[in-house]
């Protein structure tokens, strides 16, 4: 059971990290806590519904199933880092220089827009994934795992180590890492601070649209509420892992995905959505930087 329960905890931690990377990274760069962020996240699970069943309409997916999922998640990815970049330059750009409890209180209203956005747009009804994959089951050690769980897990360690080289190798990446560290230093050396935030949002809503196609694929079932709790629980693990540190983003998510499964398997399920809180406490009073993340100098 143990097993079992790892491997549930790294399919679900996979998805917890990619969400937490766009937390982290936006606050790298701006010192923002984008709590659009997990709204985001559900566009993306509503798109990939969309677009896979277009293609399942048109016939796509009994050619080609690989390519029909191809297509859905480059589709996907585009539009929800199109809608990550509008709302950087509608509702975060605006007040780059006011007070932090502005850009809060903006935060906070993209998503309640965006939920509502998609209730009325999508319906208030659950949505189902086009039952189209399918769950071959592999067996070891007495533990279970399907195809979909291996693909999430495989993808998700795929998404982070590209963008791990990405920030690391890059002149992009270089260029987010300076403003960082210091806006004004990196603008007089001449880099583009509103270019290297662009990206940055666009980079984290493409990979919580990534996230949400596989929790659509996972679970089978997406509403326009599903953002908030899993927002939150992202958020939690961009904390746990050192909120600003990619590796840590990285780190908090896989961890937080096992206490969840953990706690799940060996104390109850009842209260799965619970632990991801207590953790988020336990950090704040224990490590409030994270396990990764680095004490702030004030001089």
């Amino acid at each position: 059971m143990f097993l079992q329960q790892i491997i549930n905890g790294l399919t679900v931690g996979g998805v917890y990290a990619l969400i937490a990377l766009g937390y982290t990274l936006v606050y790298g760069v701006l010192e923002l806590i984008n709590f659009a962020h997990g709204e985001i996240y559900m566009l993306g699970a509503y798109l990939g519904i969309i677009f896979i069943g277009i293609f399942t309409a048109a016939g796509f997916t009994q050619h080609s199933l690989f390519l029909s999922l191809l297509f859905t998640f480059i589709l996907s990815i585009f539009f929800c880092s199109a809608y990550g970049f509008t709302v950087e330059k509608l509702a975060y750009k605006p007040l780059r220089n006011a007070s932090r409890l502005n850009p809060l209180i903006s935060a906070i209203g993209v998503s309640i827009f965006l939920q509502n956005y998609v209730m009325l747009t999508q319906g208030a009804t659950d949505k189902v994934f086009p039952h189209i994959i399918p769950t071959t089951k592999i067996e070891f050690f007495n533990v279970t795992m399907t195809t979909l769980q291996l693909f999430i897990i495989i993808a998700s360690l795929l998404l982070m180590a590209m963008l791990h080289l990405f920030i690391m190798k890059t002149k992009t990446g270089k260029a987010m890492r300076a403003v960082a560290q210091d806006k004004v230093m990196a603008s007089l050396l001449g880099i583009n601070i509103d270019r290297i935030i662009s990206v940055t949002f666009v980079i984290g809503s493409g990979l919580a649209a990534a996230a949400g196609i596989m929790v659509a694929m996972y679970y089978g079932l997406v509403n326009y509420s599903i953002g908030y709790i899993v927002g939150i629980k992202a958020f939690t693990a961009a904390v746990l892992g050192g909120i600003g540190s990619v590796p840590g983003a990285m780190l908090g998510g896989l961890i937080l995905g096992l206490i969840e499964s953990l706690g799940a398997g060996y104390l109850s399920s009842e209260y799965k959505d619970a632990y991801a809180f207590i953790v988020l406490i336990l950090i704040l009073l224990i490590k409030p930087t994270g396990l990764l993340g680095k004490t702030e100098i004030h001089r």
